[in-house]
């Protein structure tokens, strides 16, 4: 798994239960050094752990840490500059969903060696769409949900997002757009500090 993956639950973890948890995650999930380093590779193992004893730690389902950090990923302050790249996708929540393909190549122009799973959005119905995740982790599903949902929010939109399952190598996720003005979107300039 890429550091910056790794580094984002590592950063999700002590921003929203500070550094104590972490150390207590960290040694939990035997990390040696206690942190992780962005641009190196480790063992999807390692991972798994991390996940593991922030589950177990936080008291919660794995799924629901695995959202939780997707959804820390779109609205914490400090990761602003990937909610900028993700805004660019659309002036609604619907144009965004439909340039959710091209996130993998836009990741590999940011960091070349960052490899995000193929992203497949099929339209159901009017307004419904499933969206496929091919090869990715297990689990990545979960954050994509919790990214899915924040974006929602960030458009103003009311939209249902639910973890559809695990089938034939691939994550499912259905969306419903119920409401494309249901509230005030959030602030979005094209250049930062604007």
């Amino acid at each position: 798994m890429h550091g910056l993956i790794n580094r984002a639950i590592q950063d999700f973890v002590r921003d929203s239960f500070g550094d104590a948890t972490w150390a207590k995650v960290a040694g939990q999930a035997g990390l040696e050094p206690p942190s992780f380093e962005p641009m190196l590779s480790y063992d999807d193992q390692i991972t798994e752990q991390v996940i593991a004893a922030s589950s177990g730690i936080l008291s919660r389902r794995p799924s629901d840490v695995l959202e939780d950090i997707g959804h820390y990923l779109v609205t914490h302050e400090r990761l602003a500059p990937l909610r900028r790249l993700l805004r660019f996708g659309g002036v609604d929540f619907v144009d965004f969903l439909h340039t959710l393909d091209d996130l993998p190549d836009w990741a590999r122009l940011a960091v070349d060696d960052l490899i995000l799973p193929p992203i497949t959005l099929i339209e159901e119905s009017p307004g419904a769409w499933r969206l496929e995740l091919r090869g990715a982790p297990r689990g990545a599903g979960h954050a994509a949900v919790g990214m899915l949902r924040a974006m929602a929010d960030d458009y103003g939109a009311l939209a249902l997002v639910t973890y559809r399952g695990w089938q034939d190598g691939r994550e499912i996720i259905d969306i419903q757009a119920l409401d494309m003005g249901h509230a005030a979107a959030r602030d979005f300039r094209l250049a930062a500090g604007e």
